[in-house]
């Protein structure tokens, strides 16, 4: 929401908004010229506003939302907006239950490096423009993140569709997983005969009638692959090969086989607009990262603390191993808070499962998001059945004062919620 508006503030929109509560994100927001307030109160909304964009966080009781319903203004939910707005731009469109926002960051930084005209909706602030939004006068091109939730994916029109992955997961919204991967089809097939379909060599093979279907990964059998990956001084070092082409010694600043396959979807999109080798390993090795994905806020020989976005199992466990791999022997301490009641009841097992690979688990209470409580689910619902003995549930506040007490030799924090709110607070009292 915050890359689209400033988008349109840089459009020459005024911008109006209404956020839950203020962040440091919201207070940028407000610094590059936004009027934002934090109560629903419609008194405070201009009556001539054009348009009103939301999510579906916003509850259809919402006093704001109900006024302009009345007022028969006219109301777009964020993504039938960026579905319009894909239907005036070459549109690539980056979808999977994660992993987009990482692949969405690599393309976009590597196009912008290039010299290709684009803009970007990228959902986290990247920090080699330490913004969400990448923007070009006399844009060519729209990349999107192509949000399954709530079918949102569904609206938009692209030029290149990218699928990462498709795990269970919103089951708050789908029937079950296979009507999830039916989703993804389904956003597949609106790439018209000249589209270009891009996939994890790892899903299922979808049919789609498309000029080109291609397949990334690390497997042998993908289309654009890796070769030789090793870790060099602290970083993980790989080949990338596709079509008798290779580009070797490709030095990523974020580590884990998960970036590499991030960074090989990536490079199958570069590929296609023809953007060179050279060009391609240049904006991969430059990139930064995205903020909240495998962070590192403090690299000491005595203390490490890395901080991620990772809310589902699989993107838990994906994590963990990186770390393992980049500082074995290091004692881990995790600090996991569980983003919605539903997500927590559907997947107990896997995130107990994956927490257990670590020494200590410190859990925080579910982030509600837009959910409200469900009856016997709580963080303890993981907690049970976690299968390590240093096990606890705290409060932000206690968290605080332990980890002052008591430095872990490398903590990890990780989920959607509030949590990312804290990292900076982490870091003051781990560096006392």
């Amino acid at each position: 929401m915050s890359a689209l508006a400033r988008y349109f503030l840089l459009e020459g929109k005024q911008i109006f908004g209404y956020d839950l509560t203020s962040t440091p994100l919201t207070t940028e927001l407000e610094a590059e010229g936004m009027r934002i307030h934090y109560t629903e109160d419609p008194t405070v909304i201009p009556a001539d506003i054009d348009l009103v964009v939301y999510t579906p966080a916003i509850p259809l009781e919402n006093k704001e939302l109900i006024h302009f319903t009345e007022k028969n203004i006219p109301i777009l939910k964020r993504a039938q907006l960026i579905g319009q707005l894909s239907q005036n731009y070459f549109t690539i469109a980056i979808a999977g239950t994660h992993g987009k926002t990482s692949i969405s960051a690599i393309v976009a930084h590597i196009m912008k490096s290039a010299g290709l005209k684009l803009t970007a909706f990228v959902g986290g602030i990247c920090l080699n423009y330490n913004s969400n939004l990448i923007h070009s006068k006399n844009t060519q091109y729209l990349l999107v993140e192509a949000d399954e939730y709530d079918r949102s994916f569904l609206n938009i029109d692209p030029n290149i569709a990218l699928i990462s992955s498709m795990d269970a997961d919103h089951l708050d919204i789908y029937e079950s997983p296979a009507d999830l991967v039916n989703s993804f089809r389904e956003f597949a097939e609106l790439l018209g005969k000249n589209g270009v379909f891009i996939h994890n060599k790892s899903l299922p093979v979808f049919n789609i009638p498309v000029i080109k279907t291609i397949t990334y990964g690390i497997n042998r059998e993908a289309g654009v692959k890796s070769d030789n990956i090793r870790i060099k001084n602290g970083q993980f070092v790989f080949d990338l090969e596709t079509e008798g082409q290779k580009i070797t010694d490709i030095t990523m600043q974020i580590p884990g086989y998960h970036y590499i396959e991030n960074a090989l979807a990536a490079a199958a999109i570069c590929l296609q607009l023809e953007v060179d080798a050279k060009q391609i390993k240049s904006g991969m090795e430059s990139f930064a990262g995205v903020e909240r994905r495998f962070e590192i806020r403090i690299n000491e020989s005595n203390l490490i603390y890395i901080d991620d976005y990772a809310h589902h199992p699989e993107e838990i466990k994906a994590t963990i191993s990186a770390v393992k791999m980049l500082h074995p022997g290091k004692k881990i301490t995790v600090v996991f808070q569980p983003h919605l009641f539903s997500r927590t009841k559907d997947f107990a097992e896997e995130f107990a499962t994956a927490l257990s690979k670590v020494d200590e688990v410190i859990l925080l209470d579910i982030y509600p998001a837009r959910e409200k409580p469900i009856s016997g689910i709580t963080s303890n619902t993981i907690l049970s059945k976690i299968q390590i003995a240093n096990k606890k549930i705290m409060s932000k506040e206690d968290l605080l004062q332990q980890l002052e007490q008591k430095k872990p030799e490398l903590l990890l924090t990780m989920g959607a919620g509030d949590i990312g709110l804290l990292t900076k607070q982490i870091e003051r009292v781990l560096k006392k």
